[in-house]
């Protein structure tokens, strides 16, 4: 769930984890998690992770990817065009996370720094929760005095849609987010958070 990875696409955002975990790779990550539990997670505690990030009909039909010290890898072939992800264990909070193939599209763009795919609109599902990030800066690592960082609980996130989408809904540096709300606003990268409680 990192930029530094060849195959990009356990990253997210939803795109906010890959910012908090910049620069670190999987073994880093799973040392880490290693050191912290004394084992890596089973493929089974994987993909209950992942799970969590959808409703449950989405989820049981969404294949399952994990990182490991290879690269990405397929913990169970779905079939509904979802692809769900665990948690990072890197990052501070919750942050498994669950998409559409418009959505992924979106996320290699970024993770790339390359313009979004045009007339893709993507969803994504956050519904465990979000690693805290910035609202302004698409890749701020940590909290800084002009950056706006924001808390993200459970939510659902709109990618790749048009300019005329964004302006219906607030745009705030500091956004109440309790209500829907763009993030990096005025960037390539903007897309629609919307809280589900």
């Amino acid at each position: 769930m990192k930029r530094s990875l060849a195959v990009p696409l356990l990253v997210l955002c939803a795109a906010t984890a890959v910012a908090a975990d910049k620069g670190r790779t999987a073994d880093t990550i799973h040392t880490d998690r290693t050191k912290a539990e004394g084992k890596a997670p089973s493929d089974a505690e994987l993909i209950a992770s992942a799970m969590k990030a959808a409703p449950a009909k989405v989820a049981q039909g969404a294949t399952v990817v994990g990182m490991d010290a290879n690269g990405m890898r397929t913990l169970r072939k779905g079939s509904n065009g979802f692809t769900c992800m665990p948690d990072n264990p890197a990052t501070p909070g919750p942050d498994p996370m669950c998409m559409d193939a418009n959505a992924m599209a979106w996320i290699h763009a970024y993770l790339k720094h390359e313009d979004p795919p045009s007339g893709k609109v993507g969803f994504m599902y956050m519904l465990a929760g979000g690693t805290d990030a910035s609202n302004t800066d698409p890749y701020a690592t940590k909290p800084e005095a002009n950056n706006h960082w924001i808390h993200t609980g459970p939510h659902v996130m709109v990618v790749g849609g048009d300019e005329s989408f964004y302006d219906a809904y607030p745009k705030s540096a500091d956004p109440d987010t309790s209500q829907p709300y763009v993030m990096w606003a005025g960037t390539k990268y903007q897309h629609l958070m919307a809280p589900v409680h």
